[in-house]
């Protein structure tokens, strides 16, 4: 690789002189590196300095450029980041540099939120779509269906459907299950659900979830950043996206190590 892009996320702790070091270090061995304005077409590398939020925006805003993208900690847990300590940047940049990495195709979703047959929102998630509570401790009521099929009816915090890569943001937080990054699934959980047997659903890359809301008082949020109000009636139509997101990966640590490493601290 030569080309690289770099986002910082300058509300971290030392993000600025993360950007400094690594932009010396790649210039200083004949690379090319754009710190602002558009991305170049001939990027082949973005390389995001922040928590897992920066990654995540990063990948929202690239998607369908089949970019690749590194994530260097600067953040609480950095679960997607590659990098985390200082002695670790310059191995990291030479891997880049020498073409010594793998790439990890990651799976995104798409949703769409309906009021009636207007469309409110179409937008896409790397870790996942959430329906949560706009009104504080208000009871929320949903319809589940799956394929067009009604599965069950929730009374709870929220729902939300994640990714096998958000298994271990919101949806772990929910209760939900670790899923291996590599696999391609979803997982339909309720938060905080008023019953005793209410539980996680693993499904099918291909299914396909529509999420009614029964009462007024609820935004769908996608990762997170991207929000819109609904109201009683409204749908949230949740499918795989065609979009990807290209992740590389320049250390030799498995999954569950990776598991092991950041849950065992929390």
């Amino acid at each position: 690789m030569k080309y690289f892009y770099i986002i910082a996320n300058y509300n971290k702790k030392y993000a600025r002189e993360a950007r400094d070091r690594i932009l010396e270090y790649l210039e200083g061995r004949g690379a090319c590196c754009t710190i602002q304005g558009p991305v170049p077409k001939e990027t082949e590398c973005v390389i995001t300095i922040g928590g897992d939020g920066t990654l995540i925006q990063a990948a929202r805003d690239l998607a369908g450029r089949s970019i690749p993208l590194l994530g260097v900690n600067r953040g609480h847990l950095g679960f997607l980041n590659q990098v985390s300590r200082q002695e670790d940047m310059a191995p990291a940049m030479d891997a880049l540099l020498e073409d010594n990495y793998r790439l990890e195709c990651r799976m995104m979703l798409k949703g769409q939120a309906f009021r009636g047959k207007e469309l409110l929102l179409e937008d896409i998630a790397l870790n996942e779509i959430a329906v949560t509570r706009l009104d504080p401790l208000k009871v929320l009521r949903y319809s589940v269906y799956v394929n067009d099929e009604y599965l069950n009816s929730y009374s709870a915090d929220g729902v939300l459907v994640s990714t096998p890569t958000g298994s271990t943001a919101y949806n772990l937080s929910a209760g939900g299950p670790v899923i291996s990054p590599a696999a391609r699934m979803m997982v339909l959980t309720p938060i905080c659900s008023h019953s005793l047997n209410a539980r996680s659903l693993v499904l099918a890359p291909e299914d396909r979830v529509r999420i009614r809301v029964e009462n007024s008082g609820q935004v769908v949020s996608f990762d997170g950043d991207t929000f819109v109000n609904l109201e009683e009636g409204d749908c949230v139509c949740i499918e795989r996206s065609q979009l990807e997101t290209v992740m590389i990966k320049v250390k030799q640590v498995s999954f569950m190590q990776n598991l092991s490493n950041h849950l065992g601290g929390i």
